[in-house]
């Protein structure tokens, strides 16, 4: 951690290791008591349905809110009702009270509240950080994302669970009321609009958001690859499952390896992401990325060797973290400080619609053609999209150099 960082990212850095643990901790746990209290298979689709319906609910108006208010009491204010609302499921696990309904409506309040804090969370960084030190700022930052989130929390989480169903909500509760604690010490720069400004429509505010997105070149590049990428995506890893099963022969260890082995990749990612950046533009960055993205569905809807599918997760996790770093950092780079909840706002509205849609797509394929189909349209779409997108990729590096000037 280089101390020229400021001592403010480093309570913001605590803050978000901390609750990424607890969201990890709560990706395990939620399935499983939505599990435990019913055998209806579309009561138990419901809580996947919490997480993901929430992004694209609320995303805009989160963007909105965050360029209005206070950014560090708005991210106080969206960790508090996490707090509340997991006291509030512990207790009712404790006494025995607890309902599928009550539990279902408590997943989608803290997936709701979790969409205004990450917002929130991501136009910190650019407010306490040099622009030149946003690359390395973020890379910490996805480490605990990668370490915690989806390595240790999930893991964590079930053996949690495995103890006393109350104890993994018990344990989020503890972390996310010390994530407000951190996050109180950060001091912000002057920030947010004139009363009067704030008093505009929610929707005026949403389509000033869009417009700054449609009329800036290195961004409206960023977001429509997210969009059609997280589609095709989508698309092959919804059925990644059955993929394990059916076509790599592996049990559901297995697909827990593969997760597994995927975060490795993310870790190897972060180590030579500062040496990567030092070396080659963002932009050129983000081409690599999409070939190297390009290629993993191809490789995957050919190999039958859980081996080979091992060190294709390795390298896909590599590119999955410093593809996410280096499109948040150039985001972040180009977007004015007044916009940057909104922006970050169409870019959530973009990453999980691509993967619904993709899903759905996937899902459609799969059920007609076999299950390796998904990763042959995922294929032929990303290398079509790349040979589209290859010039238009200029205006992210013409936007990084000019960052660097």
């Amino acid at each position: 951690m280089p101390t020229r960082l400021g001592t403010g990212f480093r309570w913001l850095l605590a803050s978000s290791w901390l609750t990424n643990l607890g969201d990890g901790i709560a990706a395990a746990a939620g399935p499983l008591l939505v599990a435990s209290l019913t055998d209806d298979p579309f009561l138990i689709s419901l809580a996947a349905m919490m997480r993901w319906a929430p992004p694209l609910v609320f995303g805009l108006y989160a963007g909105v809110l965050v360029d209005r208010h206070d950014r560090r009491r708005v991210i106080i204010a969206a960790n508090l009702v996490r707090a509340a609302v997991l006291a509030a499921l512990t207790i009712t696990l404790i006494t025995g009270t607890v309902s599928v309904t009550g539990a279902l409506v408590a997943l989608g309040l803290l997936a709701t509240a979790e969409v205004f804090a990450d917002n929130t969370s991501t136009t910190l960084t650019p407010m306490l950080v040099h622009r030149d030190d946003l690359a390395i700022a973020n890379s910490r930052l996805q480490t605990g994302f990668i370490t915690l989130n989806q390595m240790a929390g999930p893991a964590i989480g079930a053996a949690l669970f495995a103890t006393g169903v109350m104890w993994p909500f018990a344990t989020e509760f503890v972390l996310v009321a010390a994530g407000v604690i951190l996050v109180s010490r950060v001091a912000l720069p002057a920030h947010g609009r004139a009363e009067s400004e704030a008093r505009s429509g929610v929707r005026r505010d949403i389509a000033e958001g869009f417009r700054w997105v449609v009329h800036n070149a290195a961004v409206r590049t960023l977001v429509l690859t997210i969009l059609i990428f997280n589609l095709t995506f989508g698309a092959a890893w919804s059925v990644l499952v059955l993929y394990t099963t059916e076509r790599l022969g592996l049990g559901s260890i297995g697909f827990g390896l593969l997760t597994t082995v995927s975060a490795v990749g993310g870790l190897i990612g972060t180590s030579i992401y500062g040496w990567l950046t030092r070396r080659v533009s963002l932009g050129n960055v983000m081409r690599a990325g999409l070939i190297i993205e390009t290629l993993t569905h191809g490789a995957l809807a050919v190999t039958t060797s859980a081996w080979v599918a091992m060190l294709i997760f390795l390298a896909f996790g590599a590119h999955a973290f410093v593809w996410h770093t280096t499109s948040l950092t150039v985001r972040q780079r180009a977007v004015p400080a007044h916009l940057q909840g909104r922006v970050t706002s169409v870019n959530t509205i973009c990453v999980y619609g691509g993967l619904v849609v993709g899903s759905a797509v996937g899902g459609g394929l799969a059920t007609y053609y076999g299950v390796t189909a998904p990763f042959w349209f995922a294929f032929v779409g990303s290398a079509v999209f790349v040979v589209l997108l290859w010039r238009q990729l200029t205006h992210i590096i013409h936007a990084d150099e000019h960052s660097r000037a």
